[in-house]
């Protein structure tokens, strides 16, 4: 872009970035926050697919792992015409006629193509849709020609000897050759010679080499012409098609089409049979005589249908639109579109809106599990019906919701939790399994043994095994959401599902975690009917007074929520207390434990717990975490062997940490157990702040 004299006063402080060739990639990368490599190359018209090149170079060197690739050219001012027009280049009657006796010159269009390059190992391990592989490129110059316009038929042979070498390739392996043919009397004749003598090297006369060039269909893109000659190479291998050239009706007589073993499609037509992989050559040339070339190849053949025993049951569609009838017209085009292909892939069409589709503001997710399933529950969505397994809300998108695990402790166990997660995810299973290794040396059991154990025999519901066998699925739950790309922003425990919160927020190892937790497990097991537990349905200062006179035998366990506490002791005590809360028509409810948490029971165990927890080397935390200790945020150091007697004895402090979420703009929660257990609580704090939250669980018990 050029500034005019005569629009000098329309300059601003944009005016130069605005108007810098290297800002076109720069901007790019600004906007998308891509750090690798960024510039914008200049070759005139074979400036895309020089680019091509260098991405390809970037590529193999490591500098990044995936590239895009772009060619653009806008049509802004007539000035530049006016000057092809002075050099003869442009074509009198409109027409582009590449290979034609009656080229005349070329026709100057505008447009965009963009590619990306990944290297094939990456972009398979990925399932991208791969369009063709490139297999080898090569660039040179023309040199001192008769003109500086005029391309050279050497350099241009040596250019695509070099890139066969490249790629390896033998001339009569390639197939077709996307010319640069810009349908000039001068440029063809001197390409198509070129392209002769290097492709017909060892080939057949009945076995021609079809050339052809997409700038006869939708004209000279300049500098993006060799990206549209890549897209259109890249899309012809993919449908196995080559489309004509149009406009060739009389062979130009300076081109030896027979000698040259070349030919022109004229009509839409089949790839040429061959024995291995399809393949075809790309040129761009420069004005200024800078030459490019890219060999193509067909992709490798694989089966993207996973197996039904690899491919979860359960599948989550989200779909989006820019309004609410937007949505459900999308809705109601899924739903036709699964009743009209029967044979589609459901995990292929929810993993496509999930990744590679715009999330905008309208959002509807549903659940299911087969294409009849959802096509019954978005067609209820379109009816405005209610849908049990699906949610539709708005989402504004300058507002991203803080999200924060809360981790739960005794009460969600039970003995087939983490049994259907084990069979469908890998990962799950692998991580249990690393759990298990790092547990050996401390434990005479298997974790694996006893979270597959029948009913019968399971000790899950055992102290002892329970708080580590909890802790273990919690962190095998947040390594699996993590492969989601679900992180928290921050981290909260409860009582024994703190140790599991320490290890997601970077302060405790994995080891370290289960470590913690298996001891104390072990030493509270100790205390096994020695009392129980009793949830009130109270305030913190009427459980204060409820067990005024018992303190010596019983303990405020926890603080669940303003109008929810857990009370821990003497059983005898605890029956008195309840008769007085029942008689003050207040809920009452004793848990299903024989270990009394957090009461007087069990401070026999606090030497021996604090020499076992000795050395433990606690981390700063690399997410957030929130003490239910202190009820407040906590420097990862804090987390030592003395902390974690104070988190087994002192009450629970749920309540306030989630008071400190909720201030810190945490309206979203996600429970870590095996069972939800947590909601409730969590949901009573919001309401407490009049605050509009979201409480979901992660797995529920059958």
């Amino acid at each position: 872009m050029q500034v005019y004299p005569s629009n000098r006063h329309l300059l601003d402080a944009h005016s130069n970035i605005g108007s810098a060739d290297s800002i076109a990639a720069n901007r790019l990368s600004y906007f998308f926050d891509v750090r690798g490599p960024s510039l914008t190359v200049d070759t005139a018209c074979s400036s895309s697919l020089t680019a091509v090149h260098l991405a390809c170079r970037s590529l193999a060197g490591g500098e990044c792992d995936l590239a895009i690739v772009g060619g653009v050219n806008a049509l802004l001012t007539p000035e530049v015409t006016m000057g092809f027009c002075r050099a003869s280049m442009l074509s009198p009657d409109g027409r582009c006629k590449a290979f034609d006796a009656s080229a005349n010159g070329y026709v100057r269009s505008e447009g965009a193509g963009v590619v990306v390059l990944k290297s094939l190992r990456k972009a398979l391990a990925d399932m991208d849709p791969i369009y063709a592989v490139i297999r080898g490129t090569a660039i040179n110059q023309d040199g001192r020609t008769s003109g500086m316009t005029v391309p050279s038929a050497e350099a241009q042979q040596d250019m695509l000897r070099e890139a066969l070498k490249a790629a390896g390739l033998a001339p009569t392996a390639v197939q077709y050759v996307e010319a640069h043919g810009t349908g000039t009397p001068v440029g063809d004749p001197i390409e198509a010679t070129a392209i002769g003598i290097v492709f017909s090297t060892g080939r057949q006369a009945e076995n021609p080499c079809l050339i052809g060039s997409v700038k006869t269909n939708i004209g000279h893109l300049e500098a993006g012409s060799g990206i549209a000659g890549l897209i259109k190479t890249a899309l012809a291998l993919k449908y196995r098609k080559i489309p004509p050239s149009i406009h060739f009706k009389q062979p130009n007589p300076s081109i030896s089409f027979d000698k040259l073993h070349l030919r022109v499609p004229t009509t839409l037509e089949p790839w040429p049979p061959v024995s291995g992989p399809a393949t075809a050559g790309v040129n761009s040339f420069g004005v200024g005589g800078a030459n490019a070339h890219v060999l193509l190849e067909q992709p490798p053949a694989r089966e993207f249908k996973a197996t039904e025993e690899k491919r979860p049951k359960a599948q989550i569609l989200t779909i989006s639109a820019r309004n609410a009838r937007a949505l459900q017209e999308l809705a109601q085009s899924y739903v036709d579109f699964f009743q009209h292909d029967k044979t589609v892939c459901l995990h292929d069409v929810c993993y496509t809106a999930s990744v590679r589709r715009s999330h905008h503001e309208h959002r509807l997710a549903t659940v299911t599990s087969s294409p009849e399933n959802l096509v019954h529950e978005l067609g209820a969505f379109v009816s405005g019906k209610e849908v049990r397994s699906a949610v539709s809300r708005r989402c504004f998108k300058n507002k991203q919701p803080k999200l924060a695990f809360a981790f739960a402790g005794m009460g969600p166990q039970w003995w087939g939790m983490g049994r259907q997660l084990m069979h469908e995810e890998p990962l799950f299973r692998h991580v249990l399994e690393e759990c298990d290794q790092l547990l050996r040396p401390l434990s005479k059991w298997s974790l694996m043994d006893e979270l597959t154990a029948d009913e019968t025999n399971s000790r899950v519901g055992d102290a002892d095994v329970t708080q580590v066998a909890n802790c273990a699925i919690q962190i095998a739950l947040t390594a699996l959401w993590k492969s989601w790309g679900i992180i928290p922003d921050a981290v909260v425990g409860h009582s024994a599902g703190e140790m599991a919160a320490a290890h997601a927020a970077g302060v405790l190892s994995m080891s370290d975690a289960l470590r913690v937790a298996f001891h104390r497990g072990r030493l509270l097991h100790r205390a096994t009917g020695k009392g129980t537990m009793l949830a009130l349905g109270m305030s913190h200062s009427q459980a204060a007074s409820a067990i005024r006179g018992y303190e010596n035998c019983v303990s405020i366990a926890a603080i669940n929520s303003p109008t929810s506490v857990t009370l821990s002791g003497d059983a005898e005590a605890l029956q008195e207390i309840a008769q007085n809360v029942e008689q003050q028509q207040l809920f009452c409810r004793f848990l299903p434990t024989r270990v009394p948490y957090h009461s007087p029971q069990i401070d026999s165990s606090r030497g021996e717990l604090l020499e076992s927890l000795a050395g433990l080397d606690p981390h700063e935390s690399t997410i957030p975490i929130v003490s239910e200790v202190t009820g407040s945020f906590a420097s990862g150091r804090a987390f030592d062997g003395s902390y974690w007697w104070r988190n087994a004895r002192e009450p629970v402090q749920f309540a306030a940490a989630i008071d400190q979420l909720i201030e810190a703009g945490y309206e979203l929660f996600l429970e870590i157990s095996p069972h939800p257990v947590l909601a409730t609580y969590i949901s009573e704090c919001l309401g407490s702040r009049g605050r509009d939250g979201t409480v979901l669980p992660t797995v529920r018990r059958r």
